[in-house]
């Protein structure tokens, strides 16, 4: 092909193209601009509205990253580029993905509803799944829990959002519930009176609501009175093991002796 010819084509196509390519740049520059202003400013607008700390680079990750790809898609269209192919082959990837993460995606979802609706907080004690222990972390695909004898326990956020959970701490407050057997020959109102002046003297019972004491059970050998106290529910075993030894004690003190002492 001659020197002419080719000059002429190359002066053809950058006549044809190279406006396009000159506002493509254009587009592109302006775009990661804005987005980078647009990033700067959902992360002080997240901050201002208290999100979930763990849920604020997920979600700005998210928006930011679907912002540059339309802005991508955007530039491709003024250059000209045809989508169609473009477009099958992402839906097909995506169908591809889609099936083979089914279960991660599920855990994903569940994870972002916890953060979102806050069934439960990092530092709560919370029985689920069989497990009994205080939240450490709360990540996107699973929750993490520490048991009283130092066990973690990873679960899976979908586990989490499907099926019950009892948050122990959310109020504050956990009542202790405390059986104990006399004879029939001991006084009930005796009793009574023993227990609530040792709970309302132990400074780890709550005052309110105040302690109930009353019978429970009725047996052949004797009787059965249940003790209601509440405590502070973070140290709820530590405070549950000092106070029913302070019950023993002070009935001890009283002359009153529990079966098989």
């Amino acid at each position: 092909m001659k020197p002419e010819l080719l000059y002429d084509k190359f002066i053809n196509w950058v006549l044809t193209v190279g406006p396009r390519l000159i506002l493509a740049l254009i587009l592109l520059v302006l775009g990661l601009w804005l987005i980078r202003i647009f990033k700067n400013w959902l992360k002080r607008h997240f901050h201002r509205k208290r999100i979930e700390p763990s849920f604020q680079p997920f979600l700005i990750s998210l928006l930011i990253t679907s912002s540059q790809i339309v802005l991508i898609l955007g530039i491709m269209q003024v250059m000209g580029i045809r989508m169609t192919i473009f477009t099958a082959l992402v839906g097909a990837i995506g169908v591809a993905a889609g099936l083979a993460l089914s279960g991660t995606m599920q855990n994903f979802a569940s994870g972002v509803l916890i953060l979102l609706l806050k069934p439960f907080r990092i530092g709560d004690n919370i029985i689920a799944q069989g497990q009994d222990g205080t939240v450490a972390s709360i990540q996107l695909f699973y929750t993490v829990m520490v048991t009283r004898d130092n066990r973690t326990v990873i679960i899976p956020n979908s586990k989490l959002s499907n099926e019950v959970i009892i948050n122990i701490t959310k109020i504050g407050k956990r009542r202790l519930d405390v059986e104990l057997k006399f004879h029939y020959g001991f006084d009930f109102e005796t009793i009574k009176r023993i227990l609530e002046n040792s709970l309302q003297a132990s400074p780890l019972v709550e005052s309110d609501p105040p302690p109930r004491v009353g019978v429970s059970t009725l047996e052949p050998d004797g009787f059965r009175v249940m003790v209601n106290s509440w405590v502070d529910a973070f140290e709820f075993e530590d405070r549950k093991l000092v106070v029913q030894q302070q019950l023993i004690e002070d009935l001890k003190k009283a002359g009153l002796k529990l079966p098989g002492m």
